[in-house]
């Protein structure tokens, strides 16, 4: 979630000078902490939430194939209350499809958040690619039907009319936007059944929600279970630790993933570290890796919304720096392969071992720096996508595109600063796995 630093933001506070170090230019070739840098090939157009930019947020990317012609391949993002965006592979845009209005006078507008992909999904009219997206504003979730033949675009709305919220019970508590936030979608191998993985903001509950044909091939959806994640930690010395943040507000989940081949979700709790867990919401979850700032106290001061950070204890992780975000699968045919997370408060990306077996044991990182004046780097990247196989000339070895949490240059905003600007950067992924050694 990439939002002021405030309450949440307890380590940042903390550990300032470290951060200082991470965050200095790094030498061409080699990024801070020792973690190699790569520079992004292209970027889209930056958007700008505000009032004159349509309240338009860069969120979460997805990659589709174009199975007839990859080099004709796409990027469905999120925008927030600006919708979703759909880039081709030179990172231009193609379509731009707004979030719904809202349903009365003092209702909150649609908010794209997430978006996840499902090949081959069974509907009434026959099979569809399928752009799945959650909807914050409403509490629901979105479905866009991918045809890239269609003359105005190739994204078309598939909801179900009747799709009901996820976790709210009416529209004054959809107002209070504990609703649907992070997602990931997993199609079950041994029952051909297709899922989505739906977590709530502000609160740490997972929904699993099976995706079901509607009329006139129209897509719904019906919950499955749900599971809370734990809110308070026991840490070593005897304590147990709260995550510092405002009243009433629990330690969220946003990036998540599922591996196909093990039916294993992971999912990015932003203050806490990576679970692994069951995809159907079964057995008992495994906290993979910490961040940093695990265990670290903090006092909450209703006047200035901050967090007065204690002591850190030393119990935190020593990789990723709060939040952690942009949870992506990065596969091979052999089975091997990576899960990628970023760190929002270092700027970094994260990799672990795919295999379970091992532990998910950490492999490394890496960093993507700027390429030159008009292409900068990326800061406190809110979600990431990859996708390891060839997408035409462009992109023979694949591509990696993540949101990219403040594009420069800035500009003014006509009252002394500058305008929130936020975008998605495209980058290379045979150039990553040079880099890096994955």
């Amino acid at each position: 979630m990439r939002t002021p630093r405030t309450a949440r933001r307890v380590a940042l506070l903390a550990s300032a000078t470290a951060l200082t170090t991470l965050l200095a230019a790094a030498p061409a070739g080699a990024g801070t902490s020792g973690l190699p840098t790569v520079t992004a090939t292209g970027e889209s157009a930056a958007l700008y939430d505000d009032e004159a930019g349509g309240n338009s947020d860069a969120d979460d990317p997805a990659i589709w194939r174009n199975p007839a012609d990859p080099g004709r391949s796409l990027v469905v993002a999120t925008a927030k209350e600006g919708g979703l965006r759909v880039y081709d592979l030179d990172a231009r845009l193609v379509q731009s499809l707004p979030a719904p209005k809202p349903p009365t006078a003092d209702g909150a507008p649609g908010r794209f958040n997430n978006v996840d992909l499902v090949t081959g999904l069974r509907t009434s009219t026959g099979r569809a690619d399928v752009a799945v997206v959650s909807d914050r504003g409403n509490d629901r979730l979105r479905f866009y039907r991918i045809d890239p033949s269609r003359p105005n675009g190739p994204l078309t709305d598939v909801t179900d009319p009747a799709a009901a919220p996820v976790f709210s019970v009416d529209q004054a508590e959809i107002n209070d936007q504990r609703t649907a936030y992070g997602l990931a979608t997993w199609t079950d191998r041994a029952t051909g059944r297709t899922y989505a993985l739906v977590s709530r903001r502000e609160r740490t509950r997972l929904a699993l929600l099976e995706l079901l044909p509607a009329a006139n091939g129209k897509v719904g959806y019906r919950k499955v279970r749900t599971l809370d994640l734990p809110a308070s930690f026991r840490l070593p010395d005897g304590t147990t630790w709260h995550p510092c943040g405002e009243p009433d507000e629990l330690p969220q989940v946003e990036g998540m993933v599922v591996d196909p081949a093990t039916g294993t979700l992971y999912a990015g709790q932003e203050d806490i570290g990576i679970w692994r867990l069951r995809a159907d919401l079964t057995g008992k979850p495994v906290l993979v890796d910490k961040v940093k700032e695990y265990g670290v106290p903090g006092t909450y001061d209703e006047e200035t919304e901050e967090c007065a950070p204690g002591t850190d204890p030393g119990y935190g992780g020593r990789r990723l720096s709060a939040d952690v975000e942009g949870l992506t699968l990065y596969q091979e045919r052999d089975g091997d392969g990576y899960l990628l997370a970023s760190g929002q408060g270092d700027d970094t990306f994260a990799l672990y071992d795919r295999e379970v077996s091992e532990g998910n044991e950490y492999e490394g990182g890496f960093r993507i720096g700027a390429a030159s004046d008009s292409l900068d780097s990326v800061e406190e990247c809110d979600g990431a996508a990859v996708l390891n196989v060839p997408l035409g000339s462009r992109y023979p070895r694949g591509l990696l595109v993540v949101q990219d949490g403040q594009e420069t240059p800035g500009v003014p905003d006509g009252e002394g600063g500058t305008r929130t600007a936020t975008g998605f950067k495209f980058v290379d992924l045979g150039k990553l796995v040079d880099a890096t050694g994955m």
